[in-house]
């Protein structure tokens, strides 16, 4: 690794993000086979370099020249389009071109692979590019979640016509996908949509405005749409496909109106959209478009956090690097008891949310394989990602930029951008409160809880822990499992609701932690994250207690060194 140290001032630029993470080709191990890692780990190894590097300077460069709305040809033709920086365009051909990250969950070739790649290569690959790149993680995330709500719902003729160029490789002729939804009056009430449709001559049109639409000049779109005489709410909305281009190749009838001005993901353009007929196909049954569309939200919400768990891994890791090499008082910071806690307080959320994604993403795989079990822990364990792992990212965000000092707040550094961007994951794809809400309504509906907490018990029986621990984690299983009931069946116990989905979140990401360390075996490490997950966010503790784990411990820990399960099994509350 080739870093620069100039009058003590470090800087990781050069990094290998893949290799200065030690658990990261462990955990592909526990989840990829072997012979997909033999096959695939050189490209996350390349990944890990540009990501130091090269698309670190790209992302900083877009970052700083946003898109621009082009509304006309100079000839007074309309163009409707908008304007990406060079450096934003490189970027998307090392995505969706070079690394093939929204195809290869949907057809076989990426990389040479005979077969589609299982959910943990995709999202495994993209929690290393978002280490580097935010913005263009949305365009990929809706292209890829584009393409699978078409092939789940539409018809042959539109998946024909479509399917190749949402997957292929080639640039020149790639579409990607995005997904307009979202409206004045409709932003998370999706049953207020107002956009119209009326099939005019055969052919359906759609009326209306888009509010806040990202990858605004993607060439599909998801729309949900209301036909004239739907009904009202949720139930009369219906699905459409919207393609920027006519058969005839003439420009679609909508207009993009302006660009967002946004605190974050200023590289990619988010807009506002006028639908003024423009021609759109029906995807699945007519007035079941919300149904469908949730397919597609929830696959996004996956991703988001994905993304947001990356995020926070690239902000340890710029903690860790900074502390290694900084000295103050006469020590490295690193060295520094004040330092070991904050250092812990960034690394033990941002390994749940890894944990989380990536044992989610396995769920995933057993999901579309036909697991009706696995159905339903998806159906639970994706908006408790998208409600805690997102909302952790602005905390660690903001807590690493801290360990750099005054050059993590100006704009040279990523820190600020990475602060910036780490704020829409708990807003997009809906905010803490309406997806807390999900995670109930998913337990009273489809009576999620009473398969996670069988599973959970199944995971941690693998963990092999010794009888004391094992006792604490019962016990804290035991105590969520009863929070959440309650909530669940007391109407007036639902300002709680956002308390019990944290609490069934860490208790979650503990048990997986657990799991991972069995996995793992010579290295228990993930088992002493647990243990703080436990003791910090669930179980009841004295805030004035002293702290009783060992500090060389503590150092080993934050020093990502292996430890013993006796060594891990320290850091369990008891």
């Amino acid at each position: 690794m080739s870093v620069a140290i100039y009058r003590n001032i470090p800087d990781s630029a050069g990094h290998n993000a893949y290799r200065v993470d030690p658990d990261f080709a462990r955990l592909l191990r526990l989840y990829a086979s072997e012979a997909e890692l033999a096959h695939v780990e050189p490209r996350f190894d390349e990944l890990g370099a540009l990501v130091g590097d090269e698309l670190e300077q790209l992302a900083l460069t877009a970052d700083k020249n946003k898109p621009t709305l082009a509304v006309r040809h100079r000839n007074a033709s309309p163009r409707n389009g908008i304007d990406k920086h060079p450096a934003y365009v490189e970027l998307e051909r090392y995505a969706f071109s070079h690394f093939g990250l929204a195809a290869m969950s949907h057809r076989p070739g990426v990389f040479d692979w005979p077969e589609k790649w299982p959910p943990i290569v995709k999202y495994g690959l993209t929690y290393l590019f978002v280490q580097a790149e935010f913005g263009l993680c949305c365009p990929l995330s809706m292209t890829d979640a584009l393409t699978r709500t078409l092939a789940k719902f539409g018809d042959k003729v539109l998946v024909d016509r479509f399917f190749g160029d949402l997957t292929t490789q080639d640039f020149e002729s790639l579409c990607q996908g995005s997904m307009f939804m979202t409206e004045q009056d409709a932003g998370s009430d999706v049953g207020k949509i107002s956009t119209e449709a009326r099939e005019e001559d055969g052919v359906w049109k759609l009326y209306g405005d888009k509010w806040f639409c990202s990858n605004a000049d993607a060439g599909l779109a998801m729309v949900l749409a209301r036909p004239a005489g739907g009904g009202d709410g949720t139930r009369g909305l219906t699905l459409f496909l919207l393609p920027r281009h006519k058969a005839n190749g003439e420009l679609n009838d909508y207009r993009l109106v302006r660009l967002k001005d946004k605190l974050g993901t200023r590289s990619m353009a988010s807009g506002e959209i006028t639908l003024e007929g423009a021609e759109a196909y029906v995807v699945g049954e007519p007035g079941s478009g919300f149904k469908q569309m949730t397919d597609m939200i929830n696959m996004s919400r996956l991703s988001n956090g994905v993304r947001s768990a990356g995020m926070m891994r690239r902000s340890v890791n710029e903690a860790l690097f900074f502390s290694r090499h900084r000295e103050a008082f006469g020590h490295k910071l690193v060295d520094l008891p004040l330092m070991w806690r904050t250092l812990l307080k960034l690394m033990t959320p941002a390994e749940q949310g890894r944990s989380m994604v990536f044992h989610t993403a396995d769920v995933l795989k057993r999901a579309d394989a036909g697991d009706e079990r696995a159905q339903k822990l998806l159906r639970i364990l994706t908006p408790l990602i998208k409600f805690r792992t997102t909302r952790d990212a602005r905390k660690v965000a903001g807590d690493g930029m801290e360990v750099r000092g005054g050059c993590g707040y100006i704009e040279e550094f990523s820190d600020a951008r990475v602060l910036r961007d780490a704020h829409l994951g708990s807003i997009w794809e809906g905010t803490s409160n309406i997806v807390a809400l999900d995670v109930i309504r998913s337990i009273k509906r489809e009576d999620t809880l009473a398969t996670l907490m069988p599973y959970l018990r199944e995971c941690l029986d693998a963990a092999q822990l010794a009888p004391a621990s094992q006792a604490v984690f019962e016990d804290a299983l035991a105590r969520v499992e009863a929070a959440v009931a309650n909530v669940v069946d007391d109407r007036a116990a639902t300002i709680d609701t956002r308390v019990v989905a944290t609490a069934l979140y860490s208790v979650t990401s503990a048990v997986f932690l657990a799991q991972e360390a069995a996995q793992i075996a010579d290295d228990w490490r993930r088992l002493a994250l647990a243990g703080l997950v436990l003791a910090h966010r669930v179980l009841p503790r004295d805030p004035l207690a002293p702290d009783t784990v060992d500090p060389a411990l503590l150092q080993r820990l934050i020093a990502e060194e292996p430890m013993t399960r006796e060594q891990a099994e320290a850091f369990v509350p008891g």
